[in-house]
């Protein structure tokens, strides 16, 4: 598969400018001398940037931006009409960028958040409160590919915005102090750590976002607790949130578990799965650890990640769980 996709994707020409002109490469813009052969309008450094960009997010959106980029005209409805395919272009390389990066596919999550941003600053301007999104979806990114200062100066950026508007949402704000939240996780600041997530699951709760969603505000703080020894107070959390998902799950489940069953097939989306198991999984290993253990808390989350194999088709491991 993934040589047939290399094969499609390697469809490139070298660039013939006149002499005094130049492109840049849309992953890093240095200087391009490859052009795509299908657009023509986007140019890379190498092939490994134009496969990189093409598993990412251009092979989803190379005939749309034929209209943006090729044709210059002036006029106020030409400018009105590009503004519209290119806030058309945002959302699909918005929800490009977040699908991967809840696969944690965070390499590939690059491309999209980039398109995303380019094209942001082009309809909204540099440093407006419009670039948020796209600058955390790139520090998402870069914190899971651990290049850290990379992700400390697009939060930097998201957060100045966000500081310049006393009028941004709840959403926004919790999305900001989560991706905070991780960074500083990762650097080693714990106390800082708590202070955004607290916040994080503040915004999330005005946000009236879904309750997993919320919940993982709590797993984060949860996993602070655990690493700074405050074993009764991680556990607690956690179990927090073993017990949210086990809601959660069981409302999608119980149409299959009826007399007579449903005839529709189970399905979970695959971002949801991936993130409810790592979630799960850790709260199972961290258990699993304590000299003292809560059967109940380890039974709870049996059972989460049994119906999330189950909701994703996986009946091996759901077998696993049932016979131990």
């Amino acid at each position: 598969m993934e040589t047939q996709e290399l094969t499609r994707a390697a469809r490139l020409i070298p660039l013939a400018l006149p002499k005094g002109t130049e492109k840049l490469c849309e992953l890093c813009q240095n200087r391009a001398y490859l052009q795509c052969a299908q657009c023509r309008v986007t140019f890379y450094c190498n092939d490994s940037h134009q496969f990189a960009d093409w598993v990412g997010i251009h092979q989803l959106i190379c005939p749309l931006l034929v209209p943006i980029r090729l044709y210059q005209d002036l006029s106020k409805e030409s400018k009105i009409e590009k503004d519209i395919k290119k806030r058309e272009l945002i959302g699909i390389a918005r929800a490009v960028a977040e699908r991967k990066l809840g696969e944690g596919k965070h390499e590939e999550a690059l491309p999209a958040g980039q398109t995303c941003l380019s094209f942001s600053i082009d309809v909204f301007g540099p440093r407006t409160i419009q670039l948020v999104p796209a600058y955390l979806l790139l520090a998402e990114a870069n914190m899971g590919l651990g290049k850290l200062s990379q992700a400390a100066e697009l939060l930097s950026q998201a957060e100045w915005s966000v500081s310049k508007h006393s009028d941004c949402g709840h959403e926004v704000r919790h999305r900001l102090h989560r991706s905070l939240g991780v960074l500083q996780t990762a650097t080693g600041n714990l106390e800082g750590a708590l202070f955004h997530f607290a916040n994080d699951i503040y915004h999330a709760e005005e946000a009236c976002l879904d309750s997993t969603v919320r919940s993982k505000g709590h797993f984060l703080m949860a996993g602070v607790f655990a690493k700074q020894g405050k074993t009764s107070i991680a556990r607690s959390m956690y179990n927090q949130v073993a017990q949210t998902w086990h809601s959660q799950l069981a409302k999608l489940t119980e149409p299959f578990l009826e007399d007579p069953p449903s005839s529709m097939q189970p399905t979970l989306d695959r971002a949801t799965q991936v993130e409810g198991d790592k979630i799960l999984q850790t709260i199972l290993d961290f258990e699993q650890k304590q000299i003292r253990k809560e059967p109940g808390l380890i039974v709870l989350t049996l059972h989460c990640l049994a119906m999330l194999w189950f909701m994703a088709g996986d009946r091996v491991k759901v077998n696993l769980v049932t016979w131990a």
